[in-house]
């Protein structure tokens, strides 16, 4: 795996690219077995009968996102809720084909686009959540809370386990511009933090051009780590330590 700190205008050859894909597969196979073993003994200890889950069997890879509690954002409660296509997919579409948005996540068009992408997440292996971002009450952005040392991005720099990754959109074009997205940055970093006791650090890879969303993340407390030249984009690796949270 690369160093984050090398030179990213070596793509690894189709080969590489193989092994690493099958490595990732081994080692989250290996983690869904674990969890799975170990949430079943739970279960038989207590008692209770097992929860219904989604199709990867755990409650996902990301310490159950679905169970985190609101947080404060400014003086209105904020809470992430796992998106259900049956009730979100005509407003994530909407936003999607948002111009501004359409030119960092190219998913506008017909709302069979953006299905296709959150099924892949919600039937997938758990590594990755989208989310419905809720502030006071009122849907407002969209979040993938995903396992990036389990992520294809994993092989562009030096990840360690349980880093965890995040992509945002605000969806309102009202909301945009007025620190919105800096605010919303802390908070949910800090509610990864808070929930994740494995992760060490919060880490997202915005696209080199989108400037509002990297100087949004600065705010945030994230520091810019590397570029890095990923499928279809070159991003600005940004990083939140847990170490440094409260310093910045």
């Amino acid at each position: 795996m690369p160093s984050a700190d090398s030179s990213t205008d070596q793509s690894p050859s189709s080969s590489t690219d193989e092994t690493l894909d099958l490595q990732l597969r081994d080692e989250l196979a290996a983690l869904i077995a674990e969890e799975r073993a170990v949430l079943a003994h739970t279960e038989l200890r207590s008692g209770t009968p097992p929860r219904t889950r989604p199709p990867w069997v755990g409650p996902d890879l990301l310490d159950d996102v679905s169970t985190w509690a609101p947080a404060p954002n400014g003086s209105r409660p904020f809470r992430l809720f796992p998106v259900r296509i049956d009730r979100d997919l005509a407003l994530i579409s909407r936003w999607m084909n948002d111009p501004a948005v359409a030119a960092f996540w190219d998913l506008a068009g017909p709302d069979e686009i953006a299905a296709a992408h959150l099924r892949a997440q919600i039937e997938g292996d758990g590594r990755s959540v989208p989310c419905l971002g809720v502030l006071d009450g009122t849907p407002m952005s969209y979040w993938e809370v995903y396992r990036a040392d389990l992520d294809p991005v994993a092989r562009h720099y030096a990840a360690r386990p349980h880093d965890t990754g995040l992509h945002l959109l605000i969806g309102a074009v009202g909301d945009r511009g007025r620190g919105f997205g800096t605010g919303l940055l802390r908070t949910v970093s800090d509610l990864v933090l808070d929930h994740r006791p494995s992760c060490t650090r919060v880490i997202a890879e915005p696209d080199i051009r989108n400037t509002p969303s990297i100087a949004a993340f600065l705010g945030a407390g994230f520091r810019f780590h590397a570029e890095l030249e990923l499928p279809g984009k070159r991003a600005a690796l940004m990083v939140r330590d847990r170490l440094h949270r409260n310093l910045l």
